[in-house]
């Protein structure tokens, strides 16, 4: 992890190209307002007049008023919580695209980075232009009209938000699928956009409906060359597609430029149907052509590869829905990044999962739309899940936590191929960018736990694989398997250990990672897991027995704050890891290993209560020799989670009751040296006191933060309690964590 905690995450010119000058085209948009009207032109977007937001939040959408009335001009619902940023298209560290705004006309869609990923929408209903997507300039050409936003509504798998305008509503959904337990279809790298309109005044209305993409989601950099094609995709038990992709044109193979892959295609795909029209060109161009006639000229502009910058390339479609009036009227599109490596490893290169499963990126896309239908049902039916389980566990905020965190915490993962088995990767997102970060998984745990195990053992697979094969010379745990995504090449330079080591950290999270997945999986699968790691597992927890007690001066994983000596919850972590592998030891059968690792981890814990106990009698200390001290002890969700009781219902009722003296308006501190926190280990705090008040607080104030944030990032782990600004981080697979309370079950 990250020890600056100063980023603030936004890109200094998003969508410039490296150095521009003068007043490029893109500065022009971003000067002139929404539609490039300037003050009079934004002041007639009804859904534009103010600045963005928070509404509160609503169990259900708004109704939809007649055109033309005078409830048009309230701020848009959010159900069941107003996104700091929403996620449209998240679906892997490459393919991260957010609306940082309330409302979808006026703003950019952004990379998770802050950089520009530009997506426009417009609509022609009965002959009349409204925007509702994006934040366009089209000289000539104004947009004097925008559709009316009514609401947002957040779910564990979708963005939906509804629009209004002249007698039609509009409903687009963007559509990320989880797939717990289907490793095809999670290997998709690829998302749903869906667009649905109906009339609601009782009259008949033309509907033509246009959506393009920029240039911008293929590359870090505007003033990079990209060429494109457009082709015909023969459906797959389903509806022939229109696909429009583009790529670098002198890719960069298993490299980044501003956190976006160098390499790889940008697929944009249309289900054909009639009165569907495309065009690739100038941003001003195509949008002009719908503008002006409602439809495209099926067109690809000839003038490639040149720089994104350069009359700044777009990708289109244009829907003529006809008539709208009894019935429903749709158009589904779809979004990928694909890419051949996915990442090294060790030097080798390994292919994405996908290309197990399809020859070709076009079958994958044909799968994938005639698959669309399917999909969205089985994600309604995995959303009404986490929805209603995670209500049951800690309410209706917890639940709407959940919504906001799940596509993240595996947007930061893809699945990969290695000698013909699965594997999953992650990237450590936004802060330093390693390769399968141990301590940035191990937050993350929880969302795995919950809905697919399976899943945490193939991220497990390549860290153990190293640290057995590797040839990983430390006697603990390496912190990641490579310093930067994608290239997984190991900690080890010039036979020399280069890693951000955090010696009882990183022993600990695996050992504990380890035994979660042993419980949750069935009992051949764990017996075989557990023996065939039994060694290196082993090792890292006689490290643990050497050094958990009493930690050196060591790092550990809120490194921003420190190295600390004598870490109390840096000990606790250590203790439970000793007691993971007590259970580790039961798994492979070995009942004497079992037996001693308990015994030691029951010994430990009872010194380390007597150790860690402030002089105050009142709370825990924050390192063993700083009397008046304390911190947040989320290291005691593990003990919870592995069913251990090593710590004792005393100290974690004395915790509780300590929290809850020390609270901010955003939550609690990590410790009192500073006033930020993390959103993560609140919700660990919160399910490892799940009997206690101090539980519904940090479930609140994390709630709290996210809603009303100023701070337009895609959710940040990393906040001040006080103002409830980002401190640092965005976009991270460690909200993951939020699904700790219901890791453990009813």
């Amino acid at each position: 992890m990250s020890q600056s905690i100063d980023a603030t995450g936004q890109a200094a010119d998003p969508g410039e190209p490296d150095g521009a000058t003068g007043l490029s085209r893109r500065r022009l948009f971003r000067g002139t307002g929404a539609v490039g009207l300037g003050t009079a032109g934004v002041a007639l977007l009804p859904g534009l007049v103010r600045p963005a937001e928070a509404a509160a939040v609503t169990a259900a959408a708004a109704t939809t008023p007649a055109a033309g009335a005078a409830s048009t001009a309230q701020p848009p619902s959010f159900d069941p919580i107003r996104p700091p940023s929403v996620p449209l298209a998240v679906r892997s560290p490459y393919l991260s695209t957010w609306m940082p705004a309330d409302n979808l006309a006026g703003t950019w869609p952004s990379f998770w980075t802050g950089r520009t990923t530009a997506m426009t929408g417009m609509a022609w209903i009965d002959g009349v232009e409204f925007l509702f997507l994006g934040a366009p300039n089209v000289p000539g050409r104004p947009l004097p009209r925008g559709m009316v936003q009514r609401s947002l509504t957040l779910t564990a798998t979708a963005s939906q938000y509804v629009l209004a305008a002249a007698g039609v509503e509009l409903t687009l959904t963007f559509l990320s699928p989880i797939e717990p337990g289907d490793l095809r279809r999670q290997s998709i790298p690829m998302s749903y956009v869906r667009a649905s309109v109906r009339s609601t005044d009782g009259a008949s209305h033309d509907v033509r409906l246009y959506l393009d993409i920029s240039g911008e989601w293929a590359y870090g950099d505007s003033g990079a060359s990209i060429g494109w094609s457009q082709q015909q995709v023969a459906g797959s038990g389903g509806p022939s597609l229109t696909s429009l992709s583009f790529a670098p044109s002198s890719p960069q193979v298993l490299a980044e430029n501003g956190d976006m892959a160098a390499w790889g295609t940008v697929v944009w795909s249309a289900a054909n149907q009639t009165g569907l029209t495309w065009q690739i060109g100038s941003d001003v161009t195509v949008r002009a052509a719908f503008l002006a006639n409602g439809v495209l000229g099926d067109t690809a502009d000839s003038n490639q590869p040149r720089p994104i910058s350069d009359n700044w390339p777009v990708f289109a479609f244009c829907f003529d829905l006809g008539t709208a009036h009894d019935s429903t009227r749709s158009a589904v599109l779809s979004l990928g990044h694909v890419r051949q490596p996915a990442v090294s490893y060790l030097g080798t290169q390994l292919p994405p999962l996908w290309l197990s499963y399809w020859p070709t990126w076009q079958q994958m896309a044909a799968f994938f739309h005639a698959d669309a239908d399917t999909a969205q049902n089985r994600c309604a039916s995995l959303d009404d899940k986490v929805q209603r389980d995670a209500t049951s566990a800690g309410g209706y905020r917890y639940a709407a936590l959940c919504a906001l965190a799940l596509r993240q915490a595996y947007g930061g993962t893809e699945l990969v191929s290695r000698n013909g088995q699965p594997w999953a990767f992650l990237k450590e997102i936004s802060s330093d960018g390693n390769v399968s970060t141990v301590d940035v998984t191990y937050p993350a745990m929880p969302a795995f736990l919950y809905l697919d195990p399976g899943y945490l053992g193939l991220l497990l697979a390549p860290l153990l694989d190293y640290a057995e094969n590797g040839g990983w010379p430390e006697q603990f745990a390496q912190h990641d398997l490579g310093a930067h995504y994608p290239n997984a090449i190991g900690g080890i330079v010039n036979g020399q250990d280069v890693q951000e080591d955090m010696p009882v950290e990183e022993s600990a999270n695996m050992l504990i990672m380890s035994a979660a997945y042993l419980a949750r999986v069935d009992v051949p699968t764990a017996r075989a897991f557990a023996t065939q790691h039994y060694t290196i597992l082993k090792k890292w927890a006689d490290y643990l027995v050497a050094n958990a007690l009493d930690p050196g001066y060591q790092n550990q994983t809120d490194d921003f704050t420190g190295f600390i000596a004598h870490s109390v919850n840096l000990a606790l972590k250590g203790i439970i890891g000793i007691g993971a592998m007590s259970q580790v030891a039961t798994a492979a059968g070995n009942s004497a290993d079992a037996s001693s690792y308990r015994g030691t981890a029951a010994g430990y814990i009872a010194q380390w209560v007597q150790k860690a106990q402030d002089t105050s009698s009142q709370h825990l200390k924050l390192a063993y020799d700083q009397p008046g001290t304390w911190s947040l002890k989320y290291n005691g969700y593990p003990d919870a989670l592995l069913g251990l009781g090593l710590v004792p219902k005393s100290v974690a009722v004395e915790e509780a009751d300590w929290y809850m003296t020390q609270t901010n308006q955003y939550g609690v501190p990590l410790d009192p040296r500073h006033s930020y926190t993390k959103g993560d280990w609140e919700m660990w705090t919160a399910a490892w006191l799940r009997d206690q008040p101090a539980s519904g607080f940090l479930i609140s104030a994390v709630y709290d933060f996210a809603n009303g944030s100023p701070s337009r990032v895609p959710f940040s782990d990393l906040y001040d309690t006080v103002s409830s600004n980002q401190v640092g981080f965005q976009a991270r697979p460690v909200v993951g964590g939020i699904f700790a309370l219901l890791s453990l079950g009813p």
